[in-house]
């Protein structure tokens, strides 16, 4: 099991750069970085670099990019003006994973959308728009992942419906991101991971969190945790054998927190520790049999 960092953890650490998070994953041995789009937004409008210059660096170095993170609120636009805007991110997202070599983008659901739409409708929408996304990045191999946000206000927001959008569009480049705080905080039903497949399930988000209330307010991003603190309370023993029982395939575990306090670490020091307790969990959790039985 490979392990990766993203960007989520040190993000607004003081006078972060994505520059730096390359070099601090290089030397703390990270295999992979999802890197944040709104870290190389900054990074580029402040002129630290440019696209070209990263592409540069990652031949030249072992960590690779095993996502970019991510094209935001794809679904349910209302408008012919707002279909487009979406289409051309994925234009200029596109550009750039060719010359980061990146194969993966990460996509994530609309939020707090105005329409009441049902859980059928806006599987329906997710599915037409991701065919046609689809279109646009297979002639280059770069993979979709879906990523269900476990936030009430979400629109895809459970992991059952994100795997049947995956279904319907039933496309090799088109799976879905588990992530564990996601998965827990909008009690999305274990019985459908376990009877999922798991070469659907793309990207694996590695976190622990704060037992909070599921669907509460204020258990939010900032309530995650690293795995193995010991206010943590997710199955971290079940998720590891599950994925392995449903034949999870991405051989990457990606290290992924918003923890307020964690952004008051200098950056090397919040990579430095994601490395440790990423590679512990790993340790701990992956290289053992798994010796739960799935119902």
């Amino acid at each position: 099991m490979k392990i990766g960092f993203n960007e989520g953890c040190n993000r607004f650490c003081k006078e972060h750069s994505v520059l730096k998070d390359l070099e601090f994953c290089e030397k703390y041995g990270f295999d992979y970085i999802d890197i944040q789009s709104e870290c190389l937004d900054r990074d580029l409008a402040a002129g630290k670099y440019t696209i070209e210059q990263l592409g540069e660096w990652f031949q030249t170095h072992h960590l690779s990019m095993l996502s970019y993170n991510a094209l935001k609120f794809f679904n349910m636009k209302q408008t012919q003006e707002e279909k487009d805007a979406i289409m051309a991110e994925l234009d200029e997202i596109i550009r750039r994973c060719l010359i980061l070599d990146c194969k993966m983008i990460v996509v994530v659901p609309s939020e707090n959308i105005t329409v009441p739409a049902t859980r059928g409708e806006i599987r329906t929408d997710a599915v037409t728009v991701l065919k046609e996304m689809l279109k646009k990045v297979e002639p280059h191999g770069i993979k979709l992942s879906i990523e269900f946000c476990g936030s009430p206000g979400m629109s895809i927001n459970r992991f059952e419906d994100a795997y049947a959008i995956v279904q319907a569009v039933n496309s090799p480049l088109l799976g879905v991101t588990l992530d564990q705080y996601h998965f827990h905080s909008m009690a999305s039903e274990w019985a459908a991971l376990e009877k999922a497949d798991g070469k659907r399930i793309f990207v694996w988000h590695l976190n622990d969190m704060e037992d909070m209330p599921c669907g509460a307010a204020y258990n939010t991003d900032e309530k995650r945790l690293w795995p193995g603190d010991p206010r943590g309370c997710l199955d971290h023993k079940r998720f590891a054998d599950t994925l392995k029982k449903i034949g999870f395939e991405g051989d990457c575990c990606t290290v992924e927190v918003f923890r307020p306090d964690y952004y008051e670490l200098t950056q090397e020091e919040n990579v430095r520790t994601a490395a440790e307790v990423t590679r512990s969990h790993v340790r701990r959790y992956w290289n053992q049999p798994a010796t739960s039985s799935l119902s």
